[in-house]
């Protein structure tokens, strides 16, 4: 699985980031975690608002920081 955090290290960026790790843990999946900061990558990707998350190249989380609970329930959709 493949997890993107897309921001630029404002703190809600890095609130993003914490709570994905955390969620990842917390589920014991192995996931490829990148962080994305390069602001032509993420217009590439169609994204306007920041933070923002990707899962397998899908987007799942845009201009807001999910809590942890919410991003185990992405991941577990995802990993079906």
């Amino acid at each position: 699985m493949k997890i993107e955090v897309l921001g630029i290290g404002c703190p809600n960026c890095r609130k993003l980031s914490g709570n994905v790790q955390k969620a990842v843990e917390d589920l014991g999946i192995r996931a490829e975690i990148v962080k994305v900061d390069d602001m032509a990558d993420i217009m590439g990707k169609g994204v306007m608002i920041l933070p923002a998350l990707f899962v397998n190249g899908e987007a799942k989380v845009v201009g807001r920081v999910a809590p942890v609970d919410e991003i185990k329930r992405v991941l577990k959709e995802a990993g079906s």
